[in-house]
């Protein structure tokens, strides 16, 4: 790739003929992670809810607790934009659902070393 040259929109990307490819028949721990997948399909693919919400009560807690439904998503949107940008630099067409587990967990706990 050249370095002027943007990164593909990875894990959306349809294959050469234009639509997204089906990986569906594959095994799922070393098919890559199919195109087209939402954020929440991510998190319930990877086991990492439990996970991501200590990040989010965490980061509830530093900023004052819970005072209501809007404390709430103000804090939470925010984690979840930055966790579908990491995954859209770091996932590639050849992604496994154990490497995106990987990139998502270690992305989680960097953000949770940082708080404390």
């Amino acid at each position: 790739m050249m370095p002027d040259t943007p990164p593909p929109d990875n894990c959306n990307s349809p294959d050469l003929s234009g639509t997204p490819t089906d990986e569906s028949a594959a095994s799922p721990r070393k098919a890559p992670v199919s195109r087209g997948l939402t954020l929440e399909q991510v998190i319930e693919m990877t086991g990492e809810l439990e996970h991501l919400n200590e990040l989010v009560l965490l980061r509830l807690e530093r900023s004052g607790g819970f005072t209501g439904t809007e404390a709430y998503f103000k804090t939470v949107h925010p984690v979840l934009d930055m966790l579908e940008i990491e995954i859209r630099v770091k996932c590639t067409q050849e992604t496994t659902s154990g490497q995106m587990k990987s990139i998502v967990q270690d992305w989680i706990d960097r953000e949770i070393r940082e708080l404390r």
